[in-house]
């Protein structure tokens, strides 16, 4: 149907051109190409490179991170990748679901608006490249995209970065798409629902209730709270709607924070500790959810489920439950095209 033509008015001579349909970008926050050593220290290196996720200096930051960080932490980081890796792909698990996502979305927007929405997916640091599906988009005849980070929470080291590297894509187009980015959906009741439905279905599958259930979110500094970031404020809010649609009385669910990196304060509590001080208060059954993440990942396959596991263990924790992210449930694709729809509003209607 989106076949080359001229555009209206155009004369004879003019180049024909694709136009007309949308685009519906995902982004995700990306993946090393292999788990050796070179192919882990260039996804670092643009990873710890940018401004938004590291804010110093330059040339305060980049003699350590080239001299000392890039140096060692390919080796370790490549050993944990290497403990969940998909082998069979011969890729990462974020890469595996975010296909699967990619897919069924792809399959429930068709549903409504047949071809002319496209659905593809980027990643932030790493391949697919968000300025390559930018130019792919654009070449198959996409003068809209909405671009949508897949981070229930907004922050400017996830949400707002991703948006940048939109932006710069744009730049280089020389017929520039109208273009939307998707915003937080920390709160959307159909998202709590996707969640609080993974949970409850967790819960009837095990032998016996947990004490605790400890949402665990990806941390940052302190100091980005303070000067405006609005993700800590809109993951206890998510804390508490999906507490609420639960049911739950207020001591069964918290919040906590993980990923810390580096010498400054981080949002408290830090996951990894606070689970050990569970288990020496005597909760020795619990459960960890991650809402920040639309899909598993290393933190949440290698760090929360061998690490925090192990802290809490080794503090005398008997049953810890990891409840996997949405990924590509149902009711989370659901949710995902919920969102989509309410961004298309008067570009397909």
């Amino acid at each position: 149907m989106f076949d080359a033509t001229r555009p209206a008015h155009a004369p004879a001579d003019h180049p024909k051109v694709k136009m007309g349909r949308v685009g519906v970008l995902l982004a995700n926050l990306g993946t090393p190409d292999d788990y050796s050593y070179w192919p882990m220290r260039r996804y670092l290196n643009e990873f710890l490179s940018d401004k938004r996720v590291i804010d110093y200096p330059a040339w305060k930051w980049q003699p350590i991170l080239q001299g000392i960080i890039l140096t060692k932490r390919p080796f370790s980081s490549g050993a944990a990748y290497k403990s969940i890796w998909n082998h069979d792909k011969g890729e990462s698990p974020l890469m595996t679901i975010t296909k699967d996502q990619t897919a069924k979305l792809r399959a429930a927007l068709a549903e409504r608006y047949g071809d002319r929405v496209l659905v593809d997916f980027c990643m932030r640091y790493g391949n697919p490249s968000t300025k390559s599906k930018v130019r792919q988009m654009v070449a198959e005849g996409c003068d809209r995209i909405l671009f949508f980070p897949l981070y229930p929470q907004y922050a400017g080291a996830t949400t707002a970065t991703a948006n940048d590297q939109f932006f710069r894509a744009l730049m280089d187009e020389a017929w520039q798409p109208a273009a939307r980015t998707v915003p937080a959906y920390f709160d959307e009741p159909i998202y709590i629902d996707a969640l609080a439905q993974s949970i409850e279905r967790a819960y009837a599958a095990m032998d016996s209730r947990p004490d605790v259930l400890v949402c665990s979110y990806h941390g940052m500094p302190e100091r980005y709270l303070m000067q405006g970031d609005p993700y800590h404020c809109q993951c206890v809010k998510t804390t508490r709607l999906l507490r609420e649609r639960l049911g739950w009385d207020k001591s069964e669910v918290i919040s906590t924070f993980q990923s810390r990196f580096g010498p400054e304060e981080w949002l408290k509590p830090y996951t990894v500790d606070h689970v050990a001080e569970l288990a020496r208060q005597g909760k020795r059954n619990i459960a960890v959810v991650a809402p920040a993440f639309s899909s598993d990942c290393i933190e949440t396959l290698e760090e929360i489920n061998e690490e925090i596991r192990e802290s809490f263990e080794h503090a005398g924790g008997e049953s810890f439950t990891y409840i996997p992210c949405l990924n590509d449930e149902d009711a989370h694709i659901a949710a995902l095209a919920k969102v989509v729809e309410s961004n298309l509003g008067g570009w397909l209607d």
